[in-house]
């Protein structure tokens, strides 16, 4: 009988635990879309400033410093960009979120949040 127990003790534990990494994955799916999102509709005036040298017209102080803003902002969603083009990316993407993650990494060392 304790056998029994025991078994269906662990099969318990065992769901519960695969509903916490799906609920965690789910979470942080969502969390990083949001992320993507906010960061790729920073970058909406980037093409009109890239194309007025082309347009024969120059960049004015205030222009450059719009353009290293976009290209800074574009460096943080690079790895997400690579990630999303390499075949089964998509599937990557989480894992690359977790990865990724600062917070992560200061909770691991103690340091505040």
């Amino acid at each position: 009988m304790t056998r029994k127990n025991n078994a269906v003790a662990h099969l318990k534990d065992i769901n519960i635990r695969t509903r916490t990494a799906v609920k965690s994955l789910r979470d942080l799916t969502v969390r990083e879309k949001q992320h993507l999102t906010v960061e790729i509709l920073q970058v909406k005036g980037l093409m009109p400033l890239l194309m007025k040298p082309r347009n024969k017209q120059r960049w004015s102080a205030d222009d450059k410093a719009q353009l290293t803003q976009h290209l800074r902002r574009l460096s943080r969603i690079s790895p997400y960009l690579i990630v999303l083009v390499m075949p089964g990316g998509f599937l990557i993407l989480p894992a690359l979120a977790w990865w990724l993650d600062r917070r992560r990494n200061r909770i691991r060392s103690g340091a505040p949040a």
